[in-house]
This record gives structure tokens, sequence and C-alpha cells, in this order.
């Protein structure tokens, strides 16, 4: 094989469906409101200086901070206390790309694990990790129809 020859361009026509035209900011109000409807979302932070990608269930607290549980010994409490760190959510349509994705950047805390049910105890090999909500950025993708 040459190594000096241009590789054969691929050119992909439109299916003639709807397509992604684009996208609008939402208020940080919207945002949390869209996020606090969904239950499972990625947290983003680093390990060794390298991305690391996690998918978590999470709930919201009263002032938009993303709470969400970890083993307390785990890799994930290890790297992302008092880190900033970045969580996100969506809700996408496969089909015509349409939905919205909320971003929170902020400042990871590990702390002991609160009981989620009144009289139980909390699960003592559990850390709950809360990110601050010091930036939320909400994106709504819109359709063109074609």
């Amino acid at each position: 094989m040459n190594a000096d020859r241009e590789a054969p361009s691929v050119q992909v026509e439109p299916s003639g469906g709807p397509r992604v035209r684009g996208s609008r900011e939402l208020d940080e109000a919207r945002a949390l409101e869209l996020l606090g409807g969904t239950g499972v979302g990625r947290v983003v932070y680093t390990v060794g200086a390298l991305p690391a990608v996690l998918p978590v269930r999470f709930r919201l607290d009263a002032a938009g901070g993303v709470l969400l549980s970890a083993p307390a010994g785990s890799e994930l409490a290890r790297a992302v206390d008092g880190a900033v760190i970045a969580f996100e959510a969506d809700e996408v349509d496969g089909a015509d790309g349409t939905g919205w994705c909320v971003t929170v950047l902020g400042r990871a805390e590990v702390r002991r694990a609160e009981a989620r049910h009144p009289g139980r105890e909390p699960d003592a090999g559990r850390v709950e990790i809360r990110i601050g909500p010091e930036l939320v950025v909400g994106r709504s993708l819109t359709a063109d129809p074609v």
C-alpha cells in the first residue's frame, strides 16, 4: 500500500428526515427542573490526570446540588473529594436528535451517607458525594424538519 496516496472520501447524503438544527441555552432554573426529572447521569472526573466518566444514579438537593452514592473506599470517592468535577445528564430522542442536556460543574464533597428513610441507619459502607452547583449549563436541542 502506498502511504502517499490519499484515502478515498466518503460523502453521506441526508436521510430526508428531521435533522438537528441547533440548540439554545436554557436558564438555570429550567435546566435544574429538567435535571431533577431524571435519575441517571454521568459524573466526569480525573484519575491520574486521565479523564474518567461513570454513569450513576443521582438526585438533587434543595440548593441544586447533585447527590450520588458510592462505596466508601471506591476510586470515585477517593478521586473526587475536594476536586472540581462535572456532571451531565440528558434526554435525547435517538430518531431526530431533539431533547436537552444539562451540565453541572462544581466542587465535590464526600461525606458520610445519610439515612434515606426515617428510622433507618445509613449504610456504613457507602458515602454520599455532593457536587455543588457552581455553574449550571442547560441546552435544548431543536430539530428542523427537512
